[in-house]
């Protein structure tokens, strides 16, 4: 055993060993390489086109992880460049042409909260749960008397990856000059209170409730009451009543303003 320790290191032999083992290595990160250039799939290299032209925003709006996501989606055919409001209207239809199919260019919007009640709604008890609407949305419903409005726990201000959101007065509020329309507030809201309306929209409706009558007023100062008022008052006929609340036809709205000035309960808000 001695005698084996102390006998001399046959270098050469371990320079071929050592030789063998990186010729090996080579061949096999070859071999890898080749692989991963000749058996990519088609869907892959639309993902990775698609995502070179999408906004990179990974705000989650479209109901993705991410854009990288969106995009294997778009590849697959399981989704739809609708669905993604961040990207321009020109890397669209970049997107449009790997995907081979028509794209036509829609108005930019920007998402509005159907609520104008916080400190201005009444409150049926008292939440000291945690500070979530969703959670405190399965306790029932909410501490609102009124069960559509907003819970101002501010789960949409912490999804909003452009701080638009803010909540004055305990009640979400959307800054137009900031909303990139991603709708990460409109998947995350539990009570469904935001929506898309076009960018150059004056008015909006800012309730959300299906009540009428006494049960709004006892339960919020600003709450539609169905009154129809704004109907009345429209002079292009573009509002109408639907299930106790006007809905606004933005292809036919001017801009005028009378609705909201008609409002004896200033539900309608104005914009700018």
């Amino acid at each position: 055993m001695t005698n084996c320790l102390l006998a001399p290191v046959q270098w050469a032999q371990v320079g071929i060993v050592l030789g063998v083992f990186a010729a090996i290595a080579l061949v096999l990160t070859v071999c890898i390489l080749l692989v991963a250039k000749f058996c990519k799939t088609n869907a892959d290299e639309k993902a990775e086109a698609i995502l070179s032209h999408l906004a990179g925003a990974n705000c989650g709006g479209c109901g993705c992880t991410g854009c990288a996501g969106f995009a294997e989606k778009l590849a697959k055919g399981e989704a739809s460049l609708a669905d993604c409001h961040v990207t321009e209207a020109g890397e669209k239809a970049e997107i449009a042409k790997v995907l081979g199919v028509p794209f036509a260019a829609s108005k930019p919007t920007v998402s509005v909260c159907r609520c104008s009640g916080g400190v201005h709604a009444k409150d049926a008890f008292v939440y000291s749960g945690a500070a979530d609407c969703t959670e405190e949305n399965k306790f029932a419903g909410g501490h609102k008397v009124c069960k559509y409005g907003c819970l101002g726990d501010g789960n949409c201000t912490r999804v909003c990856p452009e701080s638009a959101i803010a909540l004055p007065g305990a009640c979400a509020d959307v800054d137009p000059d900031k909303c990139i329309s991603c709708g990460a507030c409109i998947l995350n809201c539990p009570k469904g209170l935001f929506m898309r309306i076009p960018a150059d929209a004056k008015v909006y409706i800012a309730c959300a409730s299906h009540e009428r009558g006494k049960a709004v007023i006892d339960a919020c100062e600003y709450g539609c009451i169905a009154c129809g008022k704004c109907v009345r008052t429209c002079p292009e006929g573009a509002i109408s009543m639907q299930d106790n609340l006007p809905v606004i036809d933005y292809e036919k709205c001017i801009n005028c303003g009378k609705c909201a000035e008609a409002c004896p309960r200033r539900t309608i808000r104005v914009r700018y």
